[in-house]
């Protein structure tokens, strides 16, 4: 009796698990041929705008078009997800003598920021269960 109590606690718990990590899949448009790699990182409210991230992928070289990217087994909780064209290879972004971006970015809401973004304005939900699909644009420099 106490074997198929054990197997049947065995399996509740199984069932009862929750999925604690799922795909975040990225499309990326309005890419344009300009070199270097594409850096995409995901990061947590303490890592945003730093020089971290919680999961990261990069594309070499990318084609004028649009890029898809996925990041695998991401914990749930909130992110912001940040794209640098990286055209100058130094993995930092360049900044303009006027202070605003010389290479190529995408978030999440990007296209409505006109400052620098808070967190709240281009977090996403990653969910205890299944995959987040999300679709940036790139801004370049004029």
């Amino acid at each position: 009796m106490f074997r198929i109590l054990s197997l049947t606690a065995v399996a509740a718990t199984l069932i009862a698990a929750p999925a604690f990590a799922g795909d975040v899949n990225v499309t990326i448009n309005g890419v344009q041929a300009r070199g270097g790699d594409l850096l995409a990182a995901l990061q947590t409210p303490d890592q945003f705008m730093q020089p971290a991230g919680a999961y990261g992928e990069r594309v070499q070289n990318p084609r004028a078009g649009a890029a898809h990217i996925t990041l695998h087994d991401v914990a749930p909780g909130d992110y912001s997800l940040s794209v640098l064209h990286d055209a100058d290879g130094d993995h930092a972004m360049a900044m303009g003598p006027d202070g605003r971006p010389a290479e190529g970015w995408a978030m999440v809401n990007g296209e409505t920021l006109r400052a620098r973004p808070t967190f709240d304005q281009v977090k996403f939900t990653v969910p205890a269960s299944g995959d987040v699909n999300l679709t940036v644009a790139m801004e370049y420099p004029r």
